[in-house]
């Protein structure tokens, strides 16, 4: 039986959609140069693999929480989380992290949901998750940072996995000494033991998944369809690119020479391996010395990373978490972000 609040749902999709579709139009006519061949390439079919991806993360977390294995994956980083009084069901979000970071938020809102965890248990955990997330990109970014920056780009690696051990470490000490010792935070999942475990068939696991996903996917499709939609339009009428040349050319002339602003600007581009390659050829030109050259990848880094974090994870996170929760999320982890990637950077830059 479907839950009975499907069908306003159901109508506030339609009206989500029909706002996209006049955001579409309009842009359309004050943008010339958006027609039907560019929307498809650049907004449906990247909005299509979104909502594909969301979907396939909402169904492994529900069959993992559904089928008993939260209990094994939990138990992976169990000592940490017991450390930081976090909870055992947190534990499964952060191991969930290291494949999937949908996956993981969207076991995160469900657990919060259904009253399991709070909300400073979710905030805390989404923000420590930044580390799976690390690893996550690291097989991938380390064989295109490396061949192009050498031992820079080494520096810049090392620099940036320290800020991220450093936010983890501060995060699950703040939890340490402010959430409270309750029996939740210390305790095995509840209804997790073997007997439990035993008495679940796929056949109930996937009972529980016709009837969760298509309300949960429903109410995240409504944010993320009409604001990927806009933020699409933003992009097109060159707002995160005036953005980009006001961050850039501040930053650097405060800092480094301005044959840097190359490599930060670069940084701004959809391939970011462009912000790299320029930093290895200036570097091998001898224009950078091998410090300015790990201080001018690091502030591309910083400065660019909260614009493709509006242009790219506003949606999933406004769309998982709804507009209010969404928003404090993704500002609060980018903030704390930067703040540790300033501080190690810091170091180094006087250090060095």
């Amino acid at each position: 039986m479907r839950p009975k609040s499907d069908k306003p749902i159901g109508r506030k999709l339609i009206l989500a959609l029909l706002l996209a579709a006049i955001m579409l139009v309009s842009g359309m006519y004050v943008m010339p140069s958006l027609n039907l061949a560019v929307m498809g390439k650049r907004l449906l079919l990247p909005l299509a693999r979104l909502l594909v991806s969301i979907a396939l993360g909402l169904a492994i977390g529900e069959l993992l929480e559904a089928s008993g294995w939260t209990r094994h994956l939990a138990a992976l980083a169990g000592p940490l989380f017991r450390f930081g009084r976090l909870g055992p069901l947190c534990s499964v979000s952060f191991t969930a992290a290291f494949f999937s970071g949908v996956t993981s938020n969207a076991m995160l809102l469900g657990f919060f949901r259904d009253g399991k965890i709070d909300r400073r248990q979710l905030f805390l955990t989404n923000f420590v998750n930044q580390t799976p997330a690390f690893f996550l990109h690291l097989p991938t970014t380390f064989f295109i940072i490396v061949p192009l920056t050498g031992w820079a780009g080494l520096l810049y690696l090392l620099i940036t996995l320290l800020a991220a051990l450093l936010r983890t470490s501060a995060l699950l000490l703040y939890g340490r000494l402010c959430l409270p010792a309750s029996p939740a935070a210390t305790s095995a999942i509840p209804g997790s033991g073997p007997e439990n475990l035993r008495r679940r068939s796929l056949r109930e696991a996937w009972t529980a998944l016709r009837c969760k996903l298509p309300g949960r996917f429903k109410r995240i499709a409504l944010y993320v369809v009409p604001i990927y939609t806009a933020v699409f339009l933003l992009s097109s009428g060159g707002v995160f690119n005036r953005l980009q040349d006001l961050l850039t050319g501040t930053v650097v002339r405060a800092f480094l020479p301005v044959e840097a602003l190359s490599v930060v600007a670069l940084s701004f581009a959809a391939e970011f391996a462009s912000g790299f390659a320029a930093a290895g050829a200036l570097q091998s030109a001898g224009v950078l010395s091998l410090h300015q050259t790990v201080l001018a990848l690091l502030l591309g880094n910083i400065v660019a990373f909260p614009v493709r974090a509006l242009r790219h994870q506003l949606p999933r996170y406004l769309g998982i978490f709804a507009p209010a929760m969404g928003t404090q999320l993704l500002l609060g982890g980018q903030a704390l972000r930067i703040a540790s990637l300033v501080l190690v950077g810091g170091a180094y830059y006087w250090l060095g």
